[in-house]
């Protein structure tokens, strides 16, 4: 005769944590009041402070998420920085 077999539960899934959608701005150093808008029809981001009214756009792809997005701008911003300050 066989055994029963025995009824474990499935180990749980690992939860991911949900990414940032709302940021911190470079210019005005106002915390969350940079908001990433989503354009993949046109395959466009758009970062956009509520306060002083700085944006960012650029090209996107089907794996960008927002903290990319905003990462890209953070990037840029010290490059034009760099490069005004070659000192």
């Amino acid at each position: 005769m066989g055994k029963r077999k025995s009824r474990t539960k499935p180990p749980p899934k690992k939860r991911l944590d949900k990414l940032d959608m709302v940021f911190n701005c470079p210019f005005c150093n106002h915390e969350k009041t940079v908001d990433c808008l989503f354009d993949r029809g046109n395959k466009i981001a758009e970062l956009s402070c509520g306060v002083c009214k700085e944006s960012y756009n650029t090209s996107i792809n089907n794996l960008t998420e927002a903290v990319d997005v905003y990462s890209e701008w953070i990037d840029e911003c010290e490059r034009a920085n760099d490069f005004e300050d070659p000192a």
